[in-house]
Formats: structure tokens, sequence, C-alpha cells
């Protein structure tokens, strides 16, 4: 695949006519049924949908982590579903993940958890380590609490300090599945306060799996899905 220059008039995201199916006959399970969709750079887009509905299925079409089974998924002006193992490798270290449950080492702190990113990116210089993540940490708030082990933390700290690993590589692109599951609505609304920021100040684009009702509140576009289809999509509150 020859290297192409990403238009940023362009949408950052761009699925067309995806589908994603698991199985084969009459066991087969479409989780995404010709899903068009384009993100533009800086948006905070948050796909809603009860559970099997296809979100997470989206999300690791555009992450590299799975390939459609028809259609395309573009990502910076190029095709994932065409990308080799390498390039999907290098895809997947160029965009910035949050879970539900945090994923962090227990027995490392938040300063090391933080590191950890920038370890697996591997495309670092060593000598902006430090910097890096001292940056990342402040930017979530938690300058007070880099050398605290997640047990040491609240949930909502926890998901701060996930956030900020995310952002250590300085994506372009973070995806995050359920960021504010584990969390109370109060610290789950700073949370989502927090993402919107990021989008705001960065220019990062934010794609999300929720539940929540309340990440409508800090969206710029929601969709919603049901059995594996966009059924509607509307404008964020702010």
């Amino acid at each position: 695949m020859t290297a192409t220059t990403f238009d940023h008039a362009e949408p950052i995201i761009r699925l067309t006519a995806a589908t994603r199916t698991f199985g084969a006959g009459g066991s087969a399970v479409h989780a995404l049924r010709g899903v068009d969709l384009d993100v533009t750079k800086g948006a905070f887009v948050v796909l809603m949908g009860p559970s099997g509905s296809g979100k997470t299925t989206l999300l690791n079409l555009v992450g590299g982590l799975d390939a459609p089974t028809s259609g395309s998924v573009i990502v910076e002006g190029r095709r994932v579903d065409q990308m080799r193992a390498g390039e999907l490798s290098a895809l997947r270290r160029r965009i910035g993940y949050v879970f539900q449950s945090f994923a962090l080492l227990p027995t490392a702190s938040a300063y090391e958890n933080v590191e950890l990113g920038l370890r697996l990116a591997w495309n670092t210089p060593r000598r902006l380590w430090d910097a890096r993540v001292r940056r990342c940490l402040a930017a979530v708030g938690l300058t007070g609490w880099m050398d605290h082990r997640p047990y040491e933390l609240s949930g909502g700290q926890q998901q701060r300090v996930a956030i900020a690993r995310a952002l250590v590589t300085r994506p372009r692109i973070i995806l995050a599945d359920e960021p504010t599951g584990d969390l109370d609505s109060r610290t789950g609304r700073q949370v989502l306060a927090l993402l919107r920021a990021l989008c705001d100040q960065e220019g990062v684009t934010l794609l999300m799996a929720s539940h929540d009702p309340t990440a409508a509140e800090f969206a710029t576009d929601i969709y919603y899905l049901r059995d594996g289809a966009i059924t509607g999509h509307g404008e964020g509150v702010l």
C-alpha cells in the first residue's frame, strides 16, 4: 500500500457500508450492518445503544483491532481494512485507548502506568519521557498523586491515570469504551468534562461507546445504534 497524505478537510474517521459478521450460516451474528459514519477532527462523538448493538465492534474496526467483513474503514486518509500487520501495529500505537476497567498495573505508580504508554509505543526518545508523563498527569489533575498506586486512588482518579496514559503518546484519536461505566454519576461527569476539554483544547478526536445518558451533555455528535445499525443521529448539548 502506498502512503497517502491526510487531508485535514476530510473526516479523520470514515466508515462506508461497514459490516462485521461473526460465524456463518444460521449461526451467523451480524454485529454491524452497513454502517456509514464520518467523524471530523476534534469532535467528541458518542455511540449510544444497548449491549450488543455494535458499539464496541465499531471501535475495534476503527482501532485496527478487527477487520470489517465488507465495506471500508478509513482513518487519517488510509484504508485500515487494507493494512498489513506492520501498518496495523503502527496505527494502534498512534491511537489512545481508554477502557471501562481502567486496565492499570496494580503494583505500578500512576507515573509508571502513564510511562508504560511510552514504553509500549517505543517511538518517543527516552529523554522526553519524564516531561511528557508529568505534563499528561498535570493535564488530568494528578500531579500530586503521581507516586500513588491504583489501590490508593479513587475510581475517578484511576480513570484519569488511564486517560493520561492514552494521551502520553500524543494521539490524534482516542477510542473510549464505556469509560464512565464503573464510576458514580458525579465522577463520571468529571471524566466526561475532562475528555471534552481535551477535544476543545488539544484538538483530540474522541470516539466513545457509552450507556451513560450524561455523555450527551458533552458530545458534539451522538449516534444511536441498535442491532448493528445506526438508527439515529443528534448533536450534543454543549
